[in-house]
């Protein structure tokens, strides 16, 4: 067979057998970076080279919240007792965001030992697996689910219980996870009233459900605010972005923006503020 026709039959052998060859393993080394992402199907840990957050000064109306929080981490990060954190309330007022900016400020605090690594909801029976990865390294590690919650026959909850403090192991001391939630008991009503009607012992059935929420020794309620807090939280945007625009108008137009969404809250107020930076040719950076 000439060389002409033996050239292509071999570059489609070669084609062939690095698509049935297993892809190589990425390595979870978690001195990469500062932050990542889990992804549980090959057990790796994505680094996030730029967290997407907000200065933590910037976040208002929230401020007992922040400084309990602060603290906490601060302890944990010091090797010192801490609780796990539930952060539940209303939506859009800061809940992730104030994980994020804590986790910047006390990390920049105590030269990059604290570890911020998120987890997807649906990925939370593959917490064991995580923390045997991390239990034995040196630095301090916040595990972050975003909208945490169960519904309907979902059973993984279950795993989350035991990781936090019923398991054999336990929490590593290197460990600490928090939440947020729009439920403090990270289930609907109705599903803890259907829990209630059905179940032979209905107060036994209702108590191995709400009894997810005991396991955060910490909890952080964050609630609707006013319309005063809601322009603080626009003048304090408009300020650090050098926006330029009279605070009558600026609070006027962020109200008839507030009017139009039927919300007042952190995130309405940083859509507001995208828009008008927008609108004023202002990059926001």
């Amino acid at each position: 067979m000439p060389d002409t026709d033996i050239q292509p039959l071999l570059a489609r052998v070669a084609d062939a057998l690095e698509r049935l060859a297993p892809p190589q393993a990425r390595s979870s080394e978690p001195g990469a970076a500062d932050a990542f992402v889990w992804h549980t199907d090959d057990a790796w840990l994505e680094p996030v080279r730029n967290v997407s957050r907000v200065d933590i000064d910037l976040l208002k109306g929230i401020e007992r919240q922040r400084d309990i929080l602060l603290e906490n981490t601060r302890r944990f990060a010091k090797g010192l007792p801490t609780n796990n954190a539930l952060l539940w309330g209303a939506r859009g007022m800061g809940k992730s965001s104030l994980v994020k900016a804590i986790h910047a400020k006390v990390n920049a605090e105590t030269d990059g030992l604290l570890v911020l690594i998120e987890i997807h909801r649906e990925d939370i029976q593959s917490l064991p697996r995580l923390l045997g990865m991390l239990r034995d390294d040196a630095r301090r590690f916040v595990i972050f689910c975003d909208d945490l919650s169960f519904d309907g026959n979902d059973a993984s909850y279950k795993s989350l219980k035991a990781v936090l403090e019923g398991g054999i192991e336990g929490r590593p001391a290197n460990v600490a996870f928090y939440a947020t939630s729009n439920r403090r008991h990270l289930m609907p009503r109705d599903m803890i009233e259907n829990e209630r009607s059905t179940a032979i012992n209905p107060a036994e059935a209702v108590e191995e459900k709400v009894s997810m929420s005991d396991r955060f020794g910490l909890w952080l309620g964050f609630h609707a605010c006013s319309q005063d807090i809601f322009f603080d939280i626009v003048k304090g945007y408009a300020a650090h972005f050098s926006l330029d625009i009279e605070t009558d108008e600026l609070c006027s137009r962020a109200n008839e923006w507030s009017v139009t969404r039927g919300a007042r809250s952190g995130r309405v107020a940083w859509q507001f503020i995208q828009d008008l930076a927008g609108e004023l040719e202002n990059p926001l950076n």
